[in-house]
């Protein structure tokens, strides 16, 4: 039988019957299940699994299978030294920010792009808590984003500004919410979801000793229409993986069309002269702060070659 996970923690994952309805509380068979080794956990909220009724236990059964995924959000877990998924097969994932309390994190965003597009993602951008005081500095690069053709929304979970809006957007879908501890994720949540907190607190209280916790994702049904939001936990850092240090311009869509233009061949565009990328920055057509950003990345990226 088919069924969807709704969420997973300490290897029992809650699945829905996809012909009944019906939810189970699900093991994998086995522990692992073998072809899909390349993930730190190999069943996130929103797969798609095959499944086996217990004989003689109600509502449990045993996952046997794991269907292909068409998209991914992950980081990389430095413990297992592999991929973590935090959602999969969504239609788009919203990357919620604040202006200020707590500060506003544009390269946090500039790590989440890239990771949507490595799981072949959509991703648009939240920016709540708007009706706080929000620096021109954060107006601009939001607009820079926008040029980027990414979607950028104002909310406010306080007073419900633009929430008509976002839900409007995502009615009938399925999609992730990802963020950083303190940006109102939980609270955007309850104003779109009423019973949000509620759904994740109950999941907390039954695995985790009474105990609440976000460090598992929990997929929430909307209650205007069909459809999911994927709660994911609150995000400290994202590490990137995957890729080389020399291939790290190509997945900064603004650096793209510039990519073979430097004077030299395998220009990092940091103190090479002659270099389109630097020009541009010069010039003002590629946000700085955006540049930076790449800096601190390929430095990462670097080390971590140095070191592995």
């Amino acid at each position: 039988m088919k069924g969807l996970v709704l969420w997973g923690i300490n290897n029992i994952y809650l699945v829905k019957g996809i012909d009944d309805g019906n939810e189970r509380e699900c093991r994998i068979k086995g522990k692992k299940l073998i072809s899909h080794k390349k993930f730190y956990n190999p069943i996130s909220a929103g797969d798609q699994v095959d499944f086996e009724d217990i004989p003689g236990e109600p509502d449990k059964a045993i996952i046997t299978g794991r269907d292909d995924r068409f998209n991914y959000f992950a980081r990389y877990n430095k413990k297992g030294r592999a991929l973590q998924t935090l959602a999969v097969n969504m239609d788009r994932l919203y990357c919620i920010v604040s202006p200020e309390l707590p500060p506003f994190r544009p390269r946090f965003i500039d790590r989440a792009l890239i990771m949507a597009e490595q799981g072949h993602l959509e991703i648009s951008i939240i920016l709540n808590k708007c009706d706080q005081n929000i620096e021109d500095s954060v107006r601009s690069r939001l607009s820079y984003f926008e040029s980027l053709h990414i979607p950028v929304y104002s909310v406010s979970a306080e007073t419900g500004e633009g929430v008509d809006a976002l839900l409007e957007e995502i009615k009938g879908k399925i999609v992730g919410f990802a963020g950083q501890s303190g940006v109102g994720k939980s609270t955007l949540l309850n104003r779109l979801i009423p019973n949000a907190e509620q759904t994740t607190a109950e999941v907390s209280r039954k695995m985790c000793r009474g105990k609440h916790t976000t460090n598992f994702a929990v997929m929430i049904p909307h209650e205007f229409g069909s459809g999911y939001i994927i709660d994911t936990p609150g995000i400290r850092e994202l590490l990137l993986w995957g890729i080389d240090s020399s291939d790290l311009d190509h997945w900064f869509i603004d650096f793209q069309p510039l990519i073979g233009s430097c004077n030299f061949n395998g220009c990092h565009h940091l103190h090479e002269p002659g270099c389109a990328i630097k020009d541009a920055v010069q010039s003002g057509v590629i946000n700085e702060d955006r540049y930076e950003s790449y800096v601190r990345m390929f430095a990462e990226l670097k080390e971590n070659e140095r070191q592995y």
